[in-house]
C-alpha cells in the first residue's frame, strides 16, 4: 500500500515537473529578453497569448481538482484507523486529476510550439537547459537536491 501511495505521488511531482521544465514561468513570449532572443513577431506573440487565456481558465480548475483530491487522500492517511480501500480510491482519484492536468499543460505546451518555428524552438530549449541547469547546480551547492513543487 505505501508503494502504491508513494508511487502515486511520485507520478504527481514527475508529471507537473515535466510541463513546467518545457516552459519559462509566466507570460514568457512577453519578457522583452525572450522577444528578442527569439525574435518573436507581434503575431506570434498575440497566437501565445490566445493560447494561453484559452488554457488558463482549464488550468485553474483542474489544478484546484488536484488540490482537492491530495486533501481527501491526506484526510485519508490521517486517520487513526486507515481505511486501505478508501485510501486506494483516492489516491487513484489523484492520479487521474493529475493525469487531466497533465494532458491539458502538454496540449498548451503542443498549441505553443506550433506557434515557433523551429530555430526559435531550438533557441528557447538551449536557453532554458542552460537556465536551468545552472539552477539545479545552484541548489545542490545549497544542499537540496530535490524538485520544486511549484
Amino acid at each position: 500500500m505505501k508503494r502504491f501511495v508513494l508511487a502515486t505521488l511520485t507520478f504527481a511531482l514527475a508529471t507537473s515537473a515535466f510541463a513546467q521544465a518545457n516552459l519559462p514561468p509566466g507570460k514568457w513570449w512577453r519578457r522583452p529578453e525572450i522577444v528578442q532572443s527569439l525574435n518573436l513577431a507581434e503575431e506570434q506573440q498575440n497566437k501565445l497569448e490566445a493560447i494561453f487565456r484559452t488554457a488558463s481558465s482549464d488550468l485553474i480548475d483542474l489544478r484546484g481538482s488536484v488540490e482537492k483530491e491530495n486533501i481527501a487522500l491526506r484526510g485519508d492517511l490521517d486517520q487513526s484507523q486507515l481505511d486501505r480501500a478508501a485510501i486506494r480510491r483516492d489516491a487513484q482519484k489523484l492520479s487521474e486529476a493529475r493525469a487531466r492536468l497533465f494532458e491539458r499543460e502538454l496540449t498548451m505546451l503542443v498549441d505553443m510550439r506550433a506557434v515557433l518555428n523551429d530555430s526559435q524552438w531550438s533557441r528557447m530549449r538551449s536557453d532554458l537547459d542552460r537556465i536551468g541547469g545552472g539552477a539545479q547546480q545552484r541548489q545542490k551547492l545549497n544542499g537540496g537536491g530535490g524538485r520544486n513543487k511549484n
